[in-house]
């Protein structure tokens, strides 16, 4: 596929262009997804439910997935990260305000996803699940995961939370594409806190950008003025997603250190809500 090209950012002009954005900043109001223009996804790294007030607040955060509305959203740190890796969500109240279901995994008893991913849908059937253990001296993992939707459509999305250093984000992303390429081609995006906004040769974003080829940055982290563009999402199919934007209000500056990212997927089905 053709690689898209982004434009080389420094860190202090990424600094100056959100601090000039922030007076532009949403006060709360924000449009619900229209269904007939695709499916919404999301990816949101929750920082296990603490705001930046220090706070842990589950349900801050739940209210933020029910203001996204997606179809399909992919989470990062819904688990305790040691131990029995509980979950942190009430899932139950997700079934009942939002519509959305996990992706059941194995070997967790008590957690929502694997190492921290988890992915909720609204609609569909999920006909796999591939739990990844990826490598490095930190412990990360991605999930995929294939859906049927409406329509007889099949999609797969990739959740996957990389490291913190640069060595194990370059296994991490090359392992993902070997996995991917040894299995059934389908639409497919990869989502979540990939922890890379610089380009260049070391960059696991250049490996990714392979496959997925690599969309405009958009800055989501910290919250409060975001100047990185940890999270992404990415598609292997050029126009399979639209524009990628973050959810950008008063509730979600204050629920997670990350705000969340969402685009809307041109798959050719419509979901029923």
């Amino acid at each position: 596929m053709t690689v898209m090209h982004e434009k080389r950012t420094t860190l202090p002009a990424s600094i100056i262009a959100s601090i000039r954005a922030r007076k532009a900043r949403g006060n709360g109001m924000y449009s619900a997804h229209d269904p007939a223009t695709g499916l919404l996804v999301a990816s949101y790294n929750v920082h296990k439910c603490v705001g930046v007030d220090g706070r842990f607040d589950p349900g801050r955060i739940a209210q933020v997935i029910r203001e996204i509305g997606a179809d399909i959203i992919a989470l990062q740190e819904a688990d305790t990260r040691f131990g029995e890796r509980r979950g942190l969500l009430d899932l139950a109240w997700m079934e009942r305000e939002t519509g959305l279901y996990p992706v059941p995994v194995s070997g967790a008893a008590r957690a929502h996803g694997w190492h921290g991913n988890v992915v909720f849908f609204r609609e569909g059937v999920v006909r796999d699940v591939h739990q990844v253990k990826l490598p490095g001296l930190e412990p990360r993992g991605a999930l995929m995961a294939e859906l049927d939707l409406a329509g007889g459509n099949t999609f797969r999305v990739i959740a996957a939370h990389l490291g913190l250093l640069n060595r194990s984000r370059q296994q991490q992303a090359r392992m993902i594409l070997d996995i991917l390429r040894a299995r059934e081609e389908y639409p497919t995006v990869l989502m979540g806190d990939l922890n890379e906004w610089r380009l260049g040769d070391r960059s696991s974003l250049n490996t990714l950008a392979t496959v997925f080829g690599l969309p405009s940055a958009v800055p989501s982290f910290p919250s409060r003025l975001p100047v990185l563009a940890l999270d992404r999402i990415m598609a292997n199919r050029p126009d399979l997603i639209d524009r990628v934007e973050t959810h950008d209000t008063p509730l979600s500056r204050r629920a997670s250190d990350h705000l969340p990212i969402k685009a809307v997927v041109k798959i050719g089905a419509r979901l029923t809500r």
